[in-house]
Order: structure tokens, then C-alpha cells, then sequence
């Protein structure tokens, strides 16, 4: 049974960072692609960061470019978003997700057949 667990969300000002994490379970991450999914209130989910090992290749939407990080660490089944120099706009619970498309990083939700439960970021002003 594949089990995603996302943490480390919470409150923070402009500017200020956070870093989340997803704990996997149940499924070969070396045959995944791994994604961060945003939703805001009243928007629709959006793709955020996502890291193919397959391709050993990481992808970031232009909001969060340069900003935040998707990294790894394999021996824990571990993926990491940093989030740094937070936004006003970047308030949403975020999402990790895994798909078995691996030759490409789908930017789309519904490439993705697993999902954790969502950690809440909110970042004021």
C-alpha cells in the first residue's frame, strides 16, 4: 500500500522559509516521478516542483523558480521542497504526489496516481 506523508508546513512571514517533507512508503521511488502540488483557496491545484530519477532531473514552475528546491534523500525515501524568500501569494496546502511516468516530470495532476494529505503553508505579509 503506497502511503505519501507530507510535514513541515505552518506560518511564516514574508520572506522567511520553510522546508516540507514527504515520507514515502510502499513503492519504489526510483520508478517514480515525485511532485509538489499547491492548492490556494479558491484556485485550482497547480504544480509546483517535481523530481524525476529516472531522467535525474528536477523541474519548477516560474512562480517558484529559483525560490524553491525539490531535493532527495534516498535512504530515508525522503523528498524535500525549500521554500525560500516566501510570498503572500504562496499560502495553499501543498501536496507531494508520485506518478509511474517517468519518461518526462508531468506538470498535470492527473498523471499523478498517489497523493499524501496535504500540509498547510501559510505566509503573511
Amino acid at each position: 500500500q503506497v502511503q505519501l506523508v507530507e510535514s513541515g508546513g505552518g506560518l511564516v512571514q514574508a520572506g522567511g522559509a520553510l522546508r516540507l517533507s514527504c515520507a514515502a512508503s510502499g513503492l519504489d521511488f526510483s520508478r517514480y516521478s515525485i511532485a509538489w502540488f499547491r492548492q490556494a483557496p479558491g484556485k485550482e491545484r497547480e504544480f509546483a516542483a517535481g523530481l524525476n530519477w529516472v531522467l535525474s532531473s528536477t523541474s519548477y514552475a516560474d512562480s517558484v523558480k529559483g525560490r524553491f528546491t525539490i531535493s532527495r534523500d534516498d535512504a530515508k525515501i525522503m523528498v524535500y521542497l525549500q521554500m525560500n524568500n516566501l510570498k503572500p501569494e504562496d499560502t495553499a496546502v501543498y501536496y507531494c504526489a508520485a506518478s509511474d511516468v517517468t519518461f518526462t516530470t508531468p506538470r498535470v495532476g492527473g498523471a499523478y496516481g498517489h497523493w499524501g494529505q496535504g500540509t498547510q503553508v501559510t505566509v503573511s505579509s
